[in-house]
């Protein structure tokens, strides 16, 4: 299997990375973004593109896989709707469209977030925007498409948050972690089950399109 991963230095990225260079069923990982891991692996390959709203120059790299792990977010915190409409709404689309015409039998999973409004019409802003891009992802000619909704997720095996203040939280709590996971199974799940849950539904297939985080629990 070869694989897309966008967002691969977030934390949800690093963790299906991780475990997609760990997985000997998966021949290849080509990350975009913006940086490079600063990794070295056989299995790694790395294009660093700035505009992921003009994927010209590099559609010719974009064929020939898979699956498709779309990490790639930003907090709400402090936005407008439309700046966060515009970096969660329109660059996931705008990938999307061009992987489906470049893979149509392409699997794409894009991660969300517990709460998530399908409706589209809910109090909150961030919500809203993100149950617009998976109604509108869901409408893709994919072979499959699938939102993975985690709740609260523990960061393993070195996966750091790129957020300070977020790392200092988690470096403070990791004693806690074996009893958190415990403790709240439908809204806590650890970065490693992440990756893990994509990488089985991408050979494997799900009945539902959406993941919520108890679903990523027992996968």
């Amino acid at each position: 299997m070869n694989v897309l991963l966008f967002g691969a230095t977030g934390m949800v990225g690093q963790s299906v990375l991780r475990e997609c260079l760990l997985d000997p069923q998966i021949q290849s990982v080509l990350t975009v973004g913006r940086n490079t891991t600063g990794q070295n692996h056989p299995k790694l390959h790395e294009q660093v593109h700035a505009n992921l709203l003009d994927l010209t120059d590099i559609e010719h790299k974009l064929s020939g896989f898979d699956a498709c792990f779309f990490c790639l977010g930003v907090s709400s915190a402090g936005m407008t709707e439309d700046r966060y409409r515009a970096i969660t709404y329109d660059i996931t689309m705008h990938v999307a469209q061009t992987l489906v015409r470049l893979n149509p039998n392409m699997s794409f999973f894009y991660v969300t977030g517990m709460g998530t409004d399908s409706t589209e019409k809910g109090r909150s802003m961030w919500a809203r925007v993100k149950g617009k891009t998976e109604n509108d992802l869901l409408k893709l000619p994919f072979k499959a498409a699938y939102m993975f909704r985690p709740g609260g997720i523990l960061p393993l095996h070195g996966v750091k948050s790129k957020t300070k203040l977020y790392q200092s939280i988690y470096t403070i709590s990791k004693p806690l972690y074996p009893l958190l996971e415990k403790w709240f199974p439908n809204s806590i799940t650890t970065s490693e089950k992440i990756g893990r849950a994509m990488i089985k539904i991408a050979k494997q297939g799900f009945p539902k399109s959406i993941i919520e985080s108890s679903d990523i629990y027992l996968i």
